[in-house]
């Protein structure tokens, strides 16, 4: 990310003198004699930082500064003011239209130290609201994921309700025929038996029909038939 500075005073050699000491940091900058044109600056530029003075011709720094924060709330806003004009700034440092307060004359090193550390403010904001949005737009993409697992399921659960409700029919319908009705599995377990059948067999031994073993509960006949059964299938 390209950091950009904007200087705004209404004095040249002020500007001249400001630029010369952060052009050595590559910063890129902009530079304005006063708060109208910073603000048309503001309106084609994206800017990071502002350093403004206070005492200005037409707008004063913090009258700048409060315009600046209604329409780029996102820039990090400093103010370079004399000690005479400490008490007409105390409103726009209260209503948090600036970041930090430095007085004239300033001191090189110091001046170059708060802009240096305005700009890693407004980045780790900006990487901030970068995250924040990563994280909004992952947590869409989560809930329409999340739909759609919801949609399989109810699918699921609605076909596995009409096999059910489809088996239940079967097993009432098997259960109403009036003659006896068996099922044997390929391991000679019976699997299926309708009330007819139960009603028989059960009378013969009364354990549970379904479930035992063939050759254990049915007669001799019965299973010549199901063997001959098998043969011919």
């Amino acid at each position: 990310m390209e950091r950009t500075l904007l200087l705004v005073d209404d004095e040249q050699n002020i500007l001249s003198a400001l630029g010369r000491l952060f052009r050595r940091d590559g910063y890129r900058i902009f530079t304005a004699n006063g708060g109208r044109e910073g603000l048309a600056l503001l309106a084609e530029n994206k800017v990071g930082v502002i350093l403004s003075d206070q005492r200005m011709p037409e707008m004063s720094g913090s009258e700048f500064l409060s315009q600046v924060t209604t329409l780029y709330p996102d820039t990090v806003r400093i103010m370079l003011s004399g000690y005479t004009d400490l008490a007409s700034v105390t409103d726009a440092i209260n209503r948090g239209a600036i970041y930090k307060l430095l007085t004239k004359p300033w001191e090189d090193e110091l001046l170059r130290d708060n802009v240096r550390q305005a700009f890693e403010h407004y980045e780790m904001a900006f990487e901030n609201e970068r995250l924040k949005r990563e994280l909004t737009e992952a947590n869409a993409r989560l809930a329409v994921t999340n739909q759609g697992l919801e949609r399989q399921v109810e699918e699921t659960s609605l076909e596995s309700a009409q096999q059910v409700t489809v088996l239940n029919v079967a097993h009432e319908v098997l259960d109403a025929l009036p003659i006896g009705v068996l099922g044997v599995g390929d391991e000679g377990m019976v699997a299926v038996a309708n009330r007819v059948a139960s009603g028989v067999l059960e009378a013969m031994s009364p354990a549970p029909l379904v479930g035992a073993f063939a050759s254990a509960r049915l007669p001799r006949e019965m299973l010549d038939c199901l063997e001959q059964a098998g043969h011919t299938g």
